[in-house]
């Protein structure tokens, strides 16, 4: 029996090994993976196939950013600065944008689940009891899917807009018009300075905005050592953003084309647009979680292998088990569960499966990450503050990234920082931070120091090339030694 086939029951009931419902990069992925054990399978997606990341986020945001990066990069470049000084061409900048996210059309996403052998069922899918899911189609015609091994809900998180007065009239921004907008702003303000807040401040303001960003607590990137939101700070002040933190919003107005933002304890700011990016929600809240005995509108908890607690066929991947809430992360879920499924399918073992395939072990203490703002931020692990936390003997190593070769060579006035936090019974790493121009490609060597508990007297012997910026590997172990 093929996927797309499935087992007709009777009627518009079909019977699948397994049902995911979201069908983004997170559900695609637990598909082939369960595909590749030879398990019929059906994804079912209200939206475009490829979801959140291909559509609204990872993508058209880092499309947006690059060429913000290469020219503060490009600025930095003796005998090419002078040549770079002029504004970016903002209309095939978002024509970049359009192209990385296929124009908003989901054809090539489809072709590849086809390919791979998997039904494709458009329209809101939501469980109807245990290895059950309804799928209301768009024009109104109800489909039964019944998986007999697993479903796995994909369905990620959307974004927090507060309820504030004036807010539902204001038609505010959130991430998806963030990523998606046809201009730049005369004037934004951009509510809240996590990835996103900074990401969407860092793209608009180089691409004409006059860019307000509005913190309620003391800094930006409060996830990250300290270090990396005042770098960060300072780059957006120096291209003409206002930072303010400290500072809540109480309600916001518009007024034809003006919006007022009225702030928690006195004073207004006048605005086009208004961006809020202050969390993320699951999208659990109409997808049937009742009928199994769950919350709706609520995370899931799982285990190791994404299965929910206390059940044996439902599994939760992705943001919405609330572990990592990055792209990455899902999908590394996603060939995990793919491959329990596939397992338990199969009555294999899947405890004690060879490479730790079944485990989503990197969730816990090891979680990569990058900021893709100019300066570029990028961490694995844990930080100073969180290491100490647990009880655990812990030493920050810092140096300054300009005073690496590579660093000067790369970029004339290079401002950078790196740290990395030692765990001083074992001489292993913690976790790694650092923040200056294309650190970003830093982040995976420290990944693997920190994921594989690699001692620092054997990193003594990873040599880094001379002069790359990664040369602040030896000055951090140098350091340490000193």
């Amino acid at each position: 029996m093929t996927a797309d086939e499935g087992t007709e029951v009777s009627g518009e009931n079909l019977v699948y090994d397994v049902v995911v419902l979201g069908a983004g990069p997170v559900g695609e992925n637990v598909a082939d993976r369960a595909r590749a054990a030879g398990l019929s399978v059906a994804v079912v997606e209200s939206e475009l196939i490829g979801g959140e990341c291909s559509y609204w986020a990872c993508m058209p945001s880092k499309a947006l950013l690059r060429p913000v990066t290469a020219r503060a990069d490009a600025r930095r470049v003796p005998g090419l600065s002078q040549a770079v000084q002029g504004p970016l061409d903002v209309p095939a900048v978002l024509a970049h944008r359009d192209y990385y996210t296929s124009n908003w059309q989901d054809d090539g996403q489809v072709g590849w689940l086809e390919s791979i052998d998997v039904a494709i069922h458009r329209g809101h899918g939501r469980l109807d009891g245990p290895r059950k899911v309804t799928v209301e189609a768009p024009d109104g015609t109800r489909t039964t899917l019944t998986a007999r091994h697993a479903v796995a809900v994909c369905t990620g998180t959307g974004a927090v807009v507060p309820d504030l007065p004036g807010v539902a009239d204001a038609k505010p921004w959130t991430s998806r018009e963030a990523t998606s907008a046809k201009a730049a702003p005369g004037r934004l303000v951009v509510v809240g300075g996590g990835v996103v807040g900074v990401e969407m401040a860092t793209a608009w303001q180089a691409l004409g905005s006059q860019v307000t960003v509005l913190v309620r607590g003391e800094g930006l990137l409060p996830r990250m050592e300290p270090f990396a939101g005042e770098h960060v700070t300072e780059a957006l002040e120096e291209a003409g953003a206002t930072v303010r933190t400290g500072v809540s919003v109480s309600a916001v107005e518009r007024d034809g084309a003006t919006l007022t933002v009225t702030l928690e304890g006195g004073g207004t700011i006048e605005a086009d647009e208004i961006l809020f990016a202050v969390g993320r929600a699951p999208r659990t809240d109409d997808i049937g979680l009742e009928t199994v005995g769950l919350k709706s509108g609520s995370w899931l908890d799982v285990d190791d292998s994404c299965r929910v607690t206390d059940s044996d066929w439902l599994y939760a991947v992705g943001d919405v088990n609330h572990r990592a809430l990055l792209t990455h992360q899902g999908k590394y879920q996603a060939r995990i569960a793919g491959n329990a499924i596939g397992a338990r399918a199969l009555g294999k073992p899947v405890d004690d499966a060879p490479w730790g395939e079944h485990a989503a072990t990197a969730d816990h203490h090891s979680v990569p990450q990058v900021v893709f703002s100019d300066p570029e931020a990028g961490s694995v692990g844990l930080t100073l503050a969180e290491a100490e936390a647990t009880g655990r003997r812990v030493r920050a190593v810092d140096h300054d990234l300009a005073s690496v070769a590579g660093s000067g060579l790369y970029a004339h006035g290079y401002k950078g920082h790196a740290r990395m936090v030692v765990d001083l019974d074992t001489e292993t790493l913690l976790g790694v931070t650092f923040v200056g121009p294309a650190v970003s490609e830093l982040v995976h060597s420290a990944t693997v120091a920190v994921v594989g508990q690699v001692p620092l007297s054997r990193l003594w012997h990873a040599v880094p090339s001379y002069p790359t910026i990664s040369e602040i590997w030896l000055r951090l172990l140098e350091t340490y030694r000193s």
